[in-house]
């Protein structure tokens, strides 16, 4: 069974195209913010999906409403390759380590958005992405993929690593939580 999706989310200040693939394959991402395409080639090899995302965004502003529509779209496309999660695993967990820093994450794909992030980030900025948007890209994503989505930073000094680490941590366990395991609704509401 394949499970891919196609968003196309287009506003004012960003137009933004995205095909995923839940399954191994060719990753190209072009935000326009280089560490966050650092960040989402990373989340796609380590969580083995096949991702597309290329945003158009007012970058001449700032970079806030690249990587709140760019979660957004990912989110929602994720919900959208989902499906009614019918077989999926749903609950996930990953750790990961950067050198110093270590990443935990907890998923459930429970139909309910609720993002609970604490990267404990100090720089400004990490390139041309703000530290303060890093935590929103979490949150975003968890809103539109309709989960509840628990990231912490348990230690590290470097605030690369530290981010590095939760979308590393994050890739792990989504791919856990996406992995068709059975063929009913894991819920004992019948749906997700």
């Amino acid at each position: 069974m394949v499970r891919e999706s196609l968003i196309h989310r287009k506003t004012s200040e960003t137009d933004i195209r995205v095909k995923l693939t839940l399954g191994a394959g060719k990753s190209h991402v072009s935000t326009g913010i280089g560490f966050l395409d650092h960040m989402l080639d990373a989340f796609a090899k380590h969580g083995r999906f096949a991702l597309e995302l290329t945003c158009d965004g007012d970058l001449h502003i700032d970079d806030h409403h690249t990587v709140e529509d760019c979660a957004l779209a990912l989110g929602a496309a994720f919900d959208e390759a989902l499906g009614d999660r019918k077989g999926v695993r749903r609950f996930a967990h990953a750790y990961a380590p950067l050198d110093e820093a270590l990443a935990r994450v907890v998923i459930d794909l429970s139909g309910r958005p609720s993002p609970n992030i604490d990267l404990g980030l100090k720089r400004e900025m990490l390139g041309e992405l703000s530290c303060e948007n890093i935590p929103h890209f979490f949150e975003s994503f968890a809103m539109a993929c309709r989960m509840s989505l628990h990231v912490d930073i348990l230690k590290g000094t470097n605030d690369h690593h530290r981010a590095e680490a939760a979308f590393k941590a994050f890739a792990l366990a989504m791919r856990d939580a996406v992995e068709i395991v059975s063929n009913e609704i894991p819920s004992t509401k019948g749906v997700l």
